[in-house]
């Protein structure tokens, strides 16, 4: 299929919903990556959505040489289009770093160099006679009101204040969300020691920034979509997208589908002569669209797909699976 230069910007005008695809090029894309992604390009031509590519590149120490354009290249032979893109983060630090600025101002940021585990501590144990955990963790002298070094490498990471509330979503896949952050993450990480923006913060300057209306995702990204509204909210970026979460892909393990798990890479199957309509086959039996494996075209899935007959439980790739799509 044709996919335009990252030129062609989303038109509200054109296209009132807005959607991405976005990839992270840490290695190559497997059977779940493509489940997720196919489900996404799916809802997007059936609601008229614009659909932007966007390669998340920050997590620089793992992107590989060639992976962002051998990604590029799957989702093209998976069948999948776009409307604007690619575009890559990394050319992006700007923009975070003015959010960060942003922030900065209001008092909503400060520097800390507590782990995690040490900032939950200090929250979850205040003496006493002291002021609430909160106080402990983000005591007025720390809170900064200037954002400075903003690319260099240092030892402190940059953490976002959590006031305690509940932040609810109704899901469109998994029903009504309410995420207490204070006490499941406390005040998180924003800006780290690399001198590069947190997904959480990088993923919310660039959905407003296209005006993202629709974010269609994994599950395991539930509670990053509290963390992203707390952002939303912070930066006064207007309207907050709608979110889809999508059950994940798991070995029979368990475990969420990785390397430990074998050669479930797309690419290998591709080498291995597997057809496309074989793997679209097996995503669209894990859909609910068919009760059995059976080869089927991007075209037909696109015209079946239905969020109805999605499962909300995680599904499982099983030896048989593996065993049909290279029979």
């Amino acid at each position: 299929m044709n996919n335009p230069s990252d030129s062609d910007a989303p038109s509200p005008g054109n296209s009132p919903e807005v959607t991405r695809l976005a990839p992270s090029p840490t290695g190559a894309l497997h059977l779940g990556n493509a489940f997720a992604f196919v489900i996404n390009w799916a809802l997007a031509r059936k609601h008229g959505w614009h659909i932007a590519l966007r390669v998340e590149d920050l997590d620089t120490p793992r992107v590989k040489p060639g992976v962002i354009e051998q990604t590029i290249s799957t989702l093209d032979w998976l069948g999948l289009d776009w409307d604007s893109g690619p575009t890559t983060q990394s050319d992006r630090i700007e923009n975070y770093a003015c959010a960060m600025e942003k922030l900065a101002k209001k008092g909503l940021v400060y520097p800390c160099e507590l782990s995690r585990s040490q900032i939950h501590q200090a929250a979850s144990a205040p003496h006493v006679g002291e002021k609430g955990h909160h106080e402990v963790r983000f005591p007025p002298e720390l809170r900064a009101r200037v954002f400075p070094d903003r690319f260099e490498v240092s030892e402190t990471s940059w953490r976002l204040r959590v006031d305690p509330r509940v932040i609810s979503y109704v899901d469109k896949h998994m029903g009504e969300q309410e995420f207490d952050l204070d006490r499941i993450t406390g005040d998180f990480a924003v800006w780290t020691k690399r001198g590069t923006p947190s997904y959480q913060l990088a993923v919310v300057v660039d959905d407003a920034a296209i005006g993202v209306t629709q974010v269609v995702r994994g599950n395991d990204l539930l509670d990053s979509a509290a963390r992203q509204i707390l952002i939303y909210e912070n930066l006064e970026l207007g309207p907050i997208p709608s979110y889809t979460h999508l059950p994940l892909i798991r070995g029979e393990d368990g475990r969420r589908l990785a390397k430990r798990h074998g050669e479930t890479k797309i690419d290998s199957y591709m080498v291995a002569g597997v057809s496309r309509d074989r793997i679209i086959g097996l995503l669209a039996y894990w859909s609910g669209i068919l009760d059995q494996r059976t080869p089927m075209s991007i075209e037909e899935f696109l015209e079946r797909f239905s969020l109805d007959t999605l499962p909300q439980e995680d599904l499982v790739f099983t030896d048989e699976d593996n065993a049909w799509l290279r029979a």
